[in-house]
């Protein structure tokens, strides 16, 4: 497996993959319009500072880590939007490696941590776990439907 940097030229394999998993057990996400799905990725793609990668097997995209770079106080954090592994390959390890990839990555470019949001209820909550990253007690997510 080797990991590549993504740019909005691979927007369309991003989606594909995305989608693919997204779409499935245990998220069921509705992603069937696709210039909403478009326009999601461009929201989080064309930002200042985008930090894209991708995980592949054979040329093959199996993996997807996208978000951006923010400072703050203590250095560079590289907040992910979305991280996914194509449903093929997930429990296999290749979640972990993708990780610990991304991790080398950034330490070479100096940036201290990662930041992402992800729901107690669903397997992601607990793979995050299980590689060491720590829920913050103190901060809340919230959001109101209307």
């Amino acid at each position: 497996m080797i990991i590549r940097e993504l740019t909005i030229d691979d927007i369309e394999i991003m989606k594909e993959l995305f989608k693919s998993v997204i779409s499935g057990p245990p998220w069921y996400e509705d992603w069937s319009d696709g210039k909403q799905l478009d326009e999601y990725f461009r929201d989080l793609i064309e930002v200042r500072n985008p930090v894209n990668f991708g995980l592949y097997e054979d040329d093959k995209l199996i993996g997807l880590s996208v978000g951006r770079m923010k400072h703050w106080c203590g250095g560079n954090e590289y907040w992910i939007e979305e991280f996914c592994i194509h449903t093929d390959y997930q429990g296999k390890g290749c979640g972990t490696e993708f990780i610990s990839m991304i991790e080398n990555r950034l330490a070479v470019q100096g940036y201290h941590q990662i930041f992402l949001f992800t729901d107690r209820n669903k397997p992601a909550y607990r793979f995050y776990h299980k590689l060491g990253f720590q829920e913050l007690p103190h901060l809340a997510a919230f959001f109101r439907e209307f």
